[in-house]
Protein backbone atom coordinates (compact mmCIF):
# COMPACT_ATOMS: atom_id res chain seq x y z
CA UNK A 1 0.00 0.00 0.00
CA UNK A 2 1.65 3.50 -1.26
CA UNK A 3 1.34 6.28 1.19
CA UNK A 4 -0.74 8.98 -0.27
CA UNK A 5 1.43 12.51 -1.48
CA UNK A 6 1.58 15.19 0.04
CA UNK A 7 0.31 18.72 -1.48
CA UNK A 8 2.89 21.15 -2.19
CA UNK A 9 1.74 23.51 1.23
CA UNK A 10 1.90 20.13 3.16
CA UNK A 11 5.66 19.60 1.88
CA UNK A 12 6.97 22.59 2.75
CA UNK A 13 5.21 23.23 6.14
CA UNK A 14 6.66 19.00 7.18
CA UNK A 15 9.89 20.74 5.69
CA UNK A 16 9.71 23.93 7.86
CA UNK A 17 8.61 21.86 10.73
CA UNK A 18 12.05 20.05 10.08
CA UNK A 19 14.35 22.93 9.79
CA UNK A 20 13.02 24.41 13.08
CA UNK A 21 13.47 21.43 15.35
CA UNK A 22 15.78 20.92 18.30
CA UNK A 23 17.62 18.21 16.47
CA UNK A 24 18.32 20.08 13.26
CA UNK A 25 19.30 23.50 15.07
CA UNK A 26 22.02 20.99 16.89
CA UNK A 27 23.00 19.43 13.16
CA UNK A 28 23.64 22.78 11.74
CA UNK A 29 25.36 23.70 14.35
CA UNK A 30 27.90 21.11 14.79
CA UNK A 31 28.63 21.53 10.73
CA UNK A 32 29.08 25.22 10.50
CA UNK A 33 31.97 24.50 13.43
CA UNK A 34 33.07 21.62 10.89
CA UNK A 35 33.00 23.88 8.10
CA UNK A 36 34.78 26.69 9.56
CA UNK A 37 38.12 24.39 9.92
CA UNK A 38 39.20 24.76 6.40
CA UNK A 39 39.15 29.06 7.85
CA UNK A 40 41.45 28.06 10.58
CA UNK A 41 43.76 25.12 8.95
CA UNK A 42 43.98 26.64 4.87
CA UNK A 43 45.95 30.42 4.36
CA UNK A 44 42.98 32.49 3.61
CA UNK A 45 43.27 34.77 1.01
CA UNK A 46 41.34 37.76 2.38
CA UNK A 47 44.16 37.89 5.35
CA UNK A 48 47.50 36.67 3.18
CA UNK A 49 46.97 36.64 -0.51
CA UNK A 50 50.81 35.63 -1.10
CA UNK A 51 50.62 33.06 1.39
CA UNK A 52 47.72 31.52 -0.89
CA UNK A 53 49.92 31.95 -3.71
CA UNK A 54 52.69 30.04 -2.19
CA UNK A 55 49.72 27.26 -1.38
CA UNK A 56 49.16 26.84 -5.01
CA UNK A 57 52.35 26.59 -6.42
CA UNK A 58 53.36 24.27 -3.48
CA UNK A 59 50.30 21.78 -4.00
CA UNK A 60 49.06 22.74 -7.38
CA UNK A 61 46.63 19.61 -7.52
CA UNK A 62 44.91 20.05 -4.24
CA UNK A 63 45.26 23.65 -4.62
CA UNK A 64 43.28 24.18 -7.34
CA UNK A 65 40.57 21.89 -5.97
CA UNK A 66 40.48 23.85 -2.47
CA UNK A 67 40.15 26.82 -4.50
CA UNK A 68 37.25 25.82 -6.59
CA UNK A 69 35.74 24.47 -3.33
CA UNK A 70 36.27 28.20 -1.87
CA UNK A 71 38.61 26.83 1.09
CA UNK A 72 41.07 29.78 0.78
CA UNK A 73 37.80 32.36 1.28
CA UNK A 74 36.02 29.72 3.83
CA UNK A 75 33.77 32.66 5.61
CA UNK A 76 32.47 34.25 2.41
CA UNK A 77 32.09 30.87 0.14
CA UNK A 78 28.38 30.05 -0.54
CA UNK A 79 27.89 27.07 1.40
CA UNK A 80 29.70 28.29 4.44
CA UNK A 81 27.05 31.20 4.47
CA UNK A 82 24.18 29.31 3.66
CA UNK A 83 25.03 26.91 6.80
CA UNK A 84 25.01 30.07 8.74
CA UNK A 85 21.77 31.51 7.39
CA UNK A 86 20.20 27.76 7.83
CA UNK A 87 21.50 28.21 11.41
CA UNK A 88 19.67 31.41 12.30
CA UNK A 89 16.60 30.57 10.88
CA UNK A 90 16.34 27.12 12.51
CA UNK A 91 17.53 28.89 15.73
CA UNK A 92 14.98 31.56 15.27
CA UNK A 93 11.95 28.91 13.95
CA UNK A 94 12.92 27.40 16.98
CA UNK A 95 12.88 29.76 19.50
CA UNK A 96 9.49 31.66 18.89
CA UNK A 97 7.06 28.93 19.01
CA UNK A 98 8.97 27.99 22.54
CA UNK A 99 8.24 31.81 23.17
CA UNK A 100 5.13 31.82 22.60
CA UNK A 101 4.44 29.01 24.66
CA UNK A 102 5.71 30.24 27.62
CA UNK A 103 4.65 33.71 27.58
CA UNK A 104 1.15 31.59 27.36
CA UNK A 105 2.07 29.69 30.71
CA UNK A 106 3.40 32.64 32.57
CA UNK A 107 -0.51 34.15 31.71
CA UNK A 108 -1.90 30.55 32.78
CA UNK A 109 -2.69 29.98 36.34
CA UNK A 110 -1.41 26.76 38.47
CA UNK A 111 -3.16 23.71 37.87
CA UNK A 112 -6.31 22.43 39.93
CA UNK A 113 -5.14 19.92 42.56
CA UNK A 114 -5.03 16.14 41.79
CA UNK A 115 -8.12 14.19 42.79
CA UNK A 116 -5.89 11.94 44.87
CA UNK A 117 -2.99 13.14 46.75
CA UNK A 118 -1.51 9.59 47.49
CA UNK A 119 0.28 9.63 43.79
CA UNK A 120 2.40 12.30 45.24
CA UNK A 121 5.95 11.90 46.28
CA UNK A 122 5.69 14.52 48.83
CA UNK A 123 2.72 14.78 51.04
CA UNK A 124 1.03 15.53 54.86
CA UNK A 125 -2.15 15.67 56.27
CA UNK A 126 -3.69 17.68 59.55
CA UNK A 127 -7.05 18.02 61.03
CA UNK A 128 -7.95 21.65 62.38
CA UNK A 129 -11.04 23.45 63.74
CA UNK A 130 -10.96 26.15 60.99
CA UNK A 131 -13.20 26.11 58.17
CA UNK A 132 -12.33 25.47 54.44
CA UNK A 133 -12.15 28.81 53.23
CA UNK A 134 -10.39 30.17 56.17
CA UNK A 135 -7.49 27.45 55.84
CA UNK A 136 -7.13 28.05 51.88
CA UNK A 137 -7.38 32.26 52.50
CA UNK A 138 -4.32 31.63 55.09
CA UNK A 139 -2.18 29.15 52.97
CA UNK A 140 -2.36 31.69 50.29
CA UNK A 141 -1.52 34.29 52.15
CA UNK A 142 1.87 32.70 53.30
CA UNK A 143 2.38 31.16 50.24
CA UNK A 144 1.97 34.47 47.76
CA UNK A 145 4.55 35.89 50.53
CA UNK A 146 6.96 33.29 49.80
CA UNK A 147 6.92 34.55 45.77
CA UNK A 148 4.73 31.40 45.00
CA UNK A 149 1.89 32.07 42.22
CA UNK A 150 -1.25 30.98 43.49
CA UNK A 151 -4.43 29.79 42.33
CA UNK A 152 -7.56 29.45 45.31
CA UNK A 153 -11.00 28.05 44.92
CA UNK A 154 -13.84 27.83 47.78
CA UNK A 155 -17.19 27.71 48.61
CA UNK A 156 -19.22 24.44 50.11
CA UNK A 157 -17.25 21.94 51.81
CA UNK A 158 -13.88 21.75 50.15
CA UNK A 159 -11.77 24.75 49.09
CA UNK A 160 -8.27 24.34 47.75
CA UNK A 161 -5.43 26.42 46.87
CA UNK A 162 -2.71 25.51 43.89
CA UNK A 163 0.59 26.92 43.78
CA UNK A 164 3.68 27.14 41.57
CA UNK A 165 7.17 28.45 41.40
CA UNK A 166 10.09 27.83 38.66
CA UNK A 167 9.14 29.71 35.81
CA UNK A 168 12.27 30.98 35.55
CA UNK A 169 14.06 28.45 34.73
CA UNK A 170 12.48 27.95 31.63
CA UNK A 171 12.82 31.68 31.35
CA UNK A 172 16.81 30.95 32.04
CA UNK A 173 16.76 28.16 28.96
CA UNK A 174 14.97 31.02 26.63
CA UNK A 175 17.27 33.62 27.22
CA UNK A 176 20.31 31.32 26.68
CA UNK A 177 18.98 30.22 23.48
CA UNK A 178 18.25 33.85 22.20
CA UNK A 179 21.76 34.76 23.38
CA UNK A 180 22.81 32.39 21.60
CA UNK A 181 20.96 33.34 18.52
CA UNK A 182 22.90 37.40 19.60
CA UNK A 183 26.50 35.72 19.30
CA UNK A 184 25.56 34.13 16.31
CA UNK A 185 24.35 38.13 15.10
CA UNK A 186 27.41 40.12 17.03
CA UNK A 187 29.95 38.05 15.25
CA UNK A 188 27.95 38.51 11.51
CA UNK A 189 28.10 41.84 12.24
CA UNK A 190 31.30 42.35 13.16
CA UNK A 191 32.29 40.12 10.06
CA UNK A 192 30.34 42.44 7.74
CA UNK A 193 31.39 46.11 8.80
CA UNK A 194 34.33 45.55 11.02
CA UNK A 195 37.82 45.75 9.66
CA UNK A 196 41.48 44.51 11.63
CA UNK A 197 44.72 45.67 10.51
CA UNK A 198 48.30 45.11 11.40
CA UNK A 199 51.04 47.29 10.54
CA UNK A 200 54.48 47.60 11.64
CA UNK A 201 55.83 51.45 12.97
CA UNK A 202 59.46 52.82 13.37
CA UNK A 203 60.33 55.25 16.37
CA UNK A 204 59.64 58.66 14.91
CA UNK A 205 57.25 57.48 12.20
CA UNK A 206 53.61 57.02 11.99
CA UNK A 207 50.74 56.06 9.50
CA UNK A 208 47.50 57.26 8.42
CA UNK A 209 44.58 54.87 8.81
CA UNK A 210 44.32 54.17 4.59
CA UNK A 211 45.05 50.54 3.46
CA UNK A 212 48.18 51.42 1.96
CA UNK A 213 49.60 51.95 5.32
CA UNK A 214 49.00 48.09 6.43
CA UNK A 215 51.02 45.40 6.43
CA UNK A 216 47.86 43.16 6.51
CA UNK A 217 44.16 44.69 6.26
CA UNK A 218 40.98 42.27 6.67
CA UNK A 219 37.91 44.59 5.65
CA UNK A 220 34.52 43.71 6.25
CA UNK A 221 32.25 42.16 3.97
CA UNK A 222 30.16 44.62 3.56
CA UNK A 223 32.84 47.33 4.01
CA UNK A 224 35.89 48.59 1.75
CA UNK A 225 39.40 49.59 2.19
CA UNK A 226 37.92 53.40 1.34
CA UNK A 227 35.50 53.01 4.27
CA UNK A 228 38.33 53.19 7.28
CA UNK A 229 37.87 55.55 9.52
CA UNK A 230 40.53 58.54 9.54
CA UNK A 231 42.76 58.94 11.91
CA UNK A 232 46.31 59.40 12.07
CA UNK A 233 49.29 57.77 14.59
CA UNK A 234 52.69 58.51 15.30
CA UNK A 235 55.22 56.33 17.61
CA UNK A 236 57.67 58.90 19.68
CA UNK A 237 59.51 56.68 21.39
CA UNK A 238 58.64 52.35 22.74
CA UNK A 239 61.09 51.28 26.02
CA UNK A 240 61.50 47.51 26.41
CA UNK A 241 62.14 46.80 30.21
CA UNK A 242 63.84 43.16 30.87
CA UNK A 243 64.97 41.73 33.54
CA UNK A 244 68.42 40.26 34.35
CA UNK A 245 67.29 36.59 32.93
CA UNK A 246 66.23 38.72 29.72
CA UNK A 247 62.27 38.22 30.45
CA UNK A 248 60.27 41.28 29.62
CA UNK A 249 58.52 43.06 32.16
CA UNK A 250 57.04 46.15 30.57
CA UNK A 251 56.20 47.75 27.26
CA UNK A 252 56.06 51.02 26.85
CA UNK A 253 55.06 53.19 23.36
CA UNK A 254 54.34 56.75 23.87
CA UNK A 255 52.36 58.09 20.67
CA UNK A 256 50.68 61.05 19.22
CA UNK A 257 47.61 60.57 17.68
CA UNK A 258 44.72 62.77 15.56
CA UNK A 259 41.09 61.31 15.60
CA UNK A 260 40.90 63.35 12.62
CA UNK A 261 43.00 64.54 10.03
CA UNK A 262 42.93 68.02 10.85
CA UNK A 263 42.29 67.61 14.89
CA UNK A 264 44.88 68.60 17.07
CA UNK A 265 47.63 65.47 18.21
CA UNK A 266 46.57 64.03 21.56
CA UNK A 267 49.65 62.07 23.52
CA UNK A 268 48.80 58.53 24.92
CA UNK A 269 50.80 55.62 26.12
CA UNK A 270 50.30 51.92 24.96
CA UNK A 271 50.99 48.62 26.80
CA UNK A 272 50.12 45.49 26.02
CA UNK A 273 46.55 44.78 27.23
CA UNK A 274 45.61 48.48 27.37
CA UNK A 275 44.98 49.72 23.67
CA UNK A 276 44.01 52.95 22.86
CA UNK A 277 40.43 53.83 21.56
CA UNK A 278 40.16 56.28 18.79
CA UNK A 279 37.58 56.92 16.46
CA UNK A 280 35.43 53.72 16.92
CA UNK A 281 38.81 51.80 16.92
CA UNK A 282 41.10 50.29 18.73
CA UNK A 283 44.74 49.82 18.93
CA UNK A 284 46.80 47.46 20.62
CA UNK A 285 50.08 46.57 21.11
CA UNK A 286 51.17 43.36 20.02
CA UNK A 287 55.29 42.95 20.04
CA UNK A 288 58.69 45.11 19.03
CA UNK A 289 61.79 44.77 17.61
CA UNK A 290 65.06 46.49 15.84
CA UNK A 291 65.20 48.02 12.71
CA UNK A 292 69.01 48.90 11.62
CA UNK A 293 69.14 52.46 9.79
CA UNK A 294 71.60 50.75 6.97
CA UNK A 295 72.50 52.82 3.95
CA UNK A 296 74.49 51.75 0.76
CA UNK A 297 76.37 53.78 -1.53
CA UNK A 298 77.82 52.97 -4.95
CA UNK A 299 81.58 53.55 -5.85
CA UNK A 300 81.05 57.14 -6.31
CA UNK A 301 79.38 57.75 -2.71
CA UNK A 302 75.95 58.47 -4.18
CA UNK A 303 73.72 56.75 -2.20
CA UNK A 304 71.27 53.72 -3.82
CA UNK A 305 69.60 53.10 -0.38
CA UNK A 306 69.21 54.54 2.33
CA UNK A 307 66.04 53.53 5.26
CA UNK A 308 65.93 52.02 8.98
CA UNK A 309 64.88 48.31 7.90
CA UNK A 310 62.57 46.35 10.67
CA UNK A 311 63.93 43.07 10.68
CA UNK A 312 62.09 40.03 12.73
CA UNK A 313 63.27 38.92 16.12
CA UNK A 314 64.35 35.05 15.83
CA UNK A 315 64.69 33.99 19.77
CA UNK A 316 64.13 35.34 22.91
CA UNK A 317 67.49 37.23 23.27
CA UNK A 318 65.70 39.36 19.86
CA UNK A 319 68.71 37.95 17.31
CA UNK A 320 66.90 39.58 14.41
CA UNK A 321 67.10 38.84 10.33
CA UNK A 322 66.17 41.20 7.43
CA UNK A 323 66.74 41.57 3.91
CA UNK A 324 68.18 44.79 2.01
CA UNK A 325 67.37 45.07 -1.29
CA UNK A 326 68.63 47.38 -3.54
CA UNK A 327 67.93 47.05 -7.27
CA UNK A 328 68.77 50.91 -8.54
CA UNK A 329 72.43 50.47 -9.83
CA UNK A 330 73.63 52.06 -12.51
CA UNK A 331 73.46 50.57 -15.79
CA UNK A 332 75.34 47.74 -16.33
CA UNK A 333 75.81 46.65 -12.69
CA UNK A 334 74.09 43.81 -10.88
CA UNK A 335 71.18 44.48 -8.68
CA UNK A 336 72.44 43.64 -4.72
CA UNK A 337 70.54 41.65 -2.16
CA UNK A 338 71.77 41.71 1.37
CA UNK A 339 70.71 39.14 4.00
CA UNK A 340 71.76 40.32 7.37
CA UNK A 341 71.06 39.50 11.18
CA UNK A 342 70.94 42.23 14.27
CA UNK A 343 72.40 41.47 17.24
CA UNK A 344 71.38 43.14 20.16
CA UNK A 345 74.45 42.28 22.59
CA UNK A 346 77.15 40.57 20.56
CA UNK A 347 79.25 37.86 22.04
CA UNK A 348 81.27 35.00 20.82
CA UNK A 349 80.56 31.40 21.22
CA UNK A 350 82.50 28.42 22.58
CA UNK A 351 82.02 27.39 18.84
CA UNK A 352 83.59 30.74 17.59
CA UNK A 353 79.86 31.37 16.22
CA UNK A 354 78.54 34.68 17.28
CA UNK A 355 75.27 35.51 18.99
CA UNK A 356 72.98 37.77 21.14
CA UNK A 357 73.20 37.22 24.86
CA UNK A 358 70.20 39.49 26.12
CA UNK A 359 67.18 41.39 24.33
CA UNK A 360 68.66 44.79 25.83
CA UNK A 361 71.02 46.70 22.93
CA UNK A 362 74.05 46.73 25.05
CA UNK A 363 76.88 46.28 22.82
CA UNK A 364 74.61 45.96 19.36
CA UNK A 365 76.12 44.75 15.84
CA UNK A 366 74.75 43.60 12.41
CA UNK A 367 76.21 40.67 10.48
CA UNK A 368 75.58 40.32 6.57
CA UNK A 369 76.34 38.84 3.78
CA UNK A 370 75.90 40.25 0.22
CA UNK A 371 74.35 38.80 -3.52
CA UNK A 372 74.52 40.46 -6.73
CA UNK A 373 72.73 39.21 -9.68
CA UNK A 374 69.25 39.38 -10.51
CA UNK A 375 66.38 40.11 -7.88
CA UNK A 376 63.57 39.05 -9.81
CA UNK A 377 61.87 42.09 -9.01
CA UNK A 378 60.64 42.56 -12.75
CA UNK A 379 59.51 39.37 -13.21
CA UNK A 380 55.80 40.30 -11.58
CA UNK A 381 55.42 38.08 -9.06
CA UNK A 382 55.33 39.03 -5.68
CA UNK A 383 58.12 38.69 -3.06
CA UNK A 384 58.22 38.25 0.98
CA UNK A 385 60.05 41.95 2.35
CA UNK A 386 61.79 39.60 4.61
CA UNK A 387 63.23 36.68 2.38
CA UNK A 388 65.72 36.89 -0.10
CA UNK A 389 65.75 34.25 -3.18
CA UNK A 390 69.48 33.34 -3.33
CA UNK A 391 68.47 31.56 -6.98
CA UNK A 392 70.11 33.36 -9.67
CA UNK A 393 72.15 35.01 -7.11
CA UNK A 394 76.17 34.96 -6.43
CA UNK A 395 77.05 35.51 -3.21
CA UNK A 396 80.23 37.97 -2.98
CA UNK A 397 80.67 37.62 1.38
CA UNK A 398 80.06 39.04 4.15
CA UNK A 399 81.16 40.02 7.30
CA UNK A 400 80.64 42.33 11.02
CA UNK A 401 79.71 45.82 11.23
CA UNK A 402 79.68 47.81 14.53
CA UNK A 403 77.57 51.14 14.77
CA UNK A 404 79.28 53.63 12.20
CA UNK A 405 81.14 50.94 10.59
CA UNK A 406 81.18 50.40 6.85
CA UNK A 407 81.66 47.24 5.04
CA UNK A 408 84.29 46.71 2.56
CA UNK A 409 83.53 46.96 -1.19
CA UNK A 410 80.42 44.84 -2.25
CA UNK A 411 79.76 43.63 -6.17
CA UNK A 412 80.71 46.67 -8.51
CA UNK A 413 82.12 48.66 -5.60
CA UNK A 414 79.45 49.32 -3.13
CA UNK A 415 79.69 50.04 -0.02
CA UNK A 416 77.16 48.87 3.00
CA UNK A 417 77.42 51.37 6.42
CA UNK A 418 75.49 50.37 9.38
CA UNK A 419 74.15 53.77 11.16
CA UNK A 420 72.73 52.71 13.62
CA UNK A 421 69.26 51.41 14.87
CA UNK A 422 65.68 52.10 16.36
CA UNK A 423 62.90 49.91 17.66
CA UNK A 424 59.77 49.28 15.77
CA UNK A 425 56.19 48.53 17.17
CA UNK A 426 53.82 46.19 15.90
CA UNK A 427 50.00 47.60 15.93
CA UNK A 428 47.12 45.69 15.52
CA UNK A 429 43.90 48.32 14.54
CA UNK A 430 40.36 46.68 15.05
CA UNK A 431 36.66 47.86 14.87
CA UNK A 432 34.08 44.98 15.34
CA UNK A 433 31.06 46.75 15.99
CA UNK A 434 29.32 43.74 17.11
CA UNK A 435 32.12 42.98 20.26
CA UNK A 436 29.51 44.65 22.44
CA UNK A 437 26.22 42.71 21.00
CA UNK A 438 28.42 39.70 21.44
CA UNK A 439 29.47 41.06 25.09
CA UNK A 440 26.22 41.14 26.22
CA UNK A 441 24.82 37.96 24.56
CA UNK A 442 27.69 36.07 26.21
CA UNK A 443 26.58 37.45 29.10
CA UNK A 444 23.22 36.78 28.97
CA UNK A 445 23.94 33.53 27.48
CA UNK A 446 26.03 32.81 31.45
CA UNK A 447 23.10 33.91 33.25
CA UNK A 448 20.62 32.42 31.64
CA UNK A 449 22.60 28.61 31.77
CA UNK A 450 22.94 29.79 35.59
CA UNK A 451 19.19 30.29 36.55
CA UNK A 452 18.01 27.19 34.12
CA UNK A 453 20.90 25.01 36.09
CA UNK A 454 19.54 26.05 39.44
CA UNK A 455 15.94 26.42 39.52
CA UNK A 456 13.49 24.04 40.11
CA UNK A 457 10.06 23.98 38.82
CA UNK A 458 7.70 22.97 41.39
CA UNK A 459 4.23 22.66 41.97
CA UNK A 460 2.29 22.59 45.83
CA UNK A 461 -1.63 22.03 46.15
CA UNK A 462 -3.63 22.59 49.64
CA UNK A 463 -6.68 20.97 49.72
CA UNK A 464 -9.04 21.46 52.56
CA UNK A 465 -12.03 19.15 53.13
CA UNK A 466 -14.77 19.72 55.80
CA UNK A 467 -15.39 16.61 57.62
CA UNK A 468 -17.16 15.89 61.20
CA UNK A 469 -14.31 15.75 63.66
CA UNK A 470 -13.25 19.54 62.11
CA UNK A 471 -12.02 20.17 58.54
CA UNK A 472 -8.87 17.86 57.18
CA UNK A 473 -6.02 19.51 55.53
CA UNK A 474 -3.69 17.58 52.76
CA UNK A 475 -0.77 19.69 51.68
CA UNK A 476 1.39 17.92 48.56
CA UNK A 477 3.56 19.19 45.82
CA UNK A 478 6.41 17.61 43.55
CA UNK A 479 9.19 18.60 41.21
CA UNK A 480 10.08 18.05 38.12
CA UNK A 481 13.77 17.70 39.05
CA UNK A 482 15.94 17.03 42.16
CA UNK A 483 13.63 15.35 44.52
CA UNK A 484 15.48 14.89 47.21
CA UNK A 485 16.39 19.14 47.49
CA UNK A 486 12.40 19.51 46.77
CA UNK A 487 11.54 17.17 49.53
CA UNK A 488 14.02 19.17 52.11
CA UNK A 489 11.95 22.55 51.12
CA UNK A 490 8.52 20.69 50.84
CA UNK A 491 8.81 19.96 54.87
CA UNK A 492 10.03 23.65 55.73
CA UNK A 493 7.21 24.40 53.77
CA UNK A 494 4.64 21.90 54.96
CA UNK A 495 5.94 22.71 58.69
CA UNK A 496 5.37 26.72 58.21
CA UNK A 497 2.01 26.07 56.71
CA UNK A 498 0.80 23.74 59.80
CA UNK A 499 1.80 26.72 62.12
CA UNK A 500 -1.16 28.34 61.00
CA UNK A 501 -3.78 26.29 61.93
CA UNK A 502 -4.72 26.86 65.66
CA UNK A 503 -4.55 23.75 67.30
CA UNK A 504 -3.87 21.44 65.00
CA UNK A 505 -4.07 17.56 65.17
CA UNK A 506 -1.02 16.34 62.48
CA UNK A 507 -0.72 12.98 61.54
CA UNK A 508 2.67 11.66 61.96
CA UNK A 509 3.91 11.43 57.84
CA UNK A 510 7.28 11.81 56.60
CA UNK A 511 7.56 13.96 53.30
CA UNK A 512 9.18 10.80 51.13
CA UNK A 513 7.24 7.96 51.92
CA UNK A 514 3.38 7.26 50.98
CA UNK A 515 1.01 7.63 53.63
CA UNK A 516 -2.89 8.41 53.61
CA UNK A 517 -4.67 11.09 55.61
Amino acid sequence: MTSPRLSFRASLRQAWRGLTSMRTALVLLFLVAVAAVPGSILPQRPLNPFAVDRYLADHPTAGRLYDRLGFFDTFAAPWFVGLYALLCVSLVGCLIPRIRLHLRALRAQPPAPPHSFARLPCRVSAVTALSPDEVAAAAQRRLRTRRWRTRSRGGGSTASVAAEKGYARETGNLVFHVSLLGVIAGVAVGALFGYEGRAIVVEGTGFTNTAIAYDELKPGRARGAADLPPFTLRLDEFEAVYATDGQARDFRADVRYSPGLTEPDRRATLRVNHPLSVAGSRVYLLAHGYAPHIVVRDKDGAVLYDSVTPFLPQDGSFLSTGVVKVPDVRPGLPQLGIRAAFLPTVDVARDGRLRSTSPTPTAPALTYEAFAGDLGLDSGRPQNVYELDTRGLTSTGGGLLLPGETSRPLAGGATMTFVGFREWVNLQVARDPGQRVVLLAAVLALAGVVTSLRVRRRRVWVRATAAPGGTVVEIGGRSRRDADAFAVEFGRLAADLTKLLPGPVAVPADATEEMHP
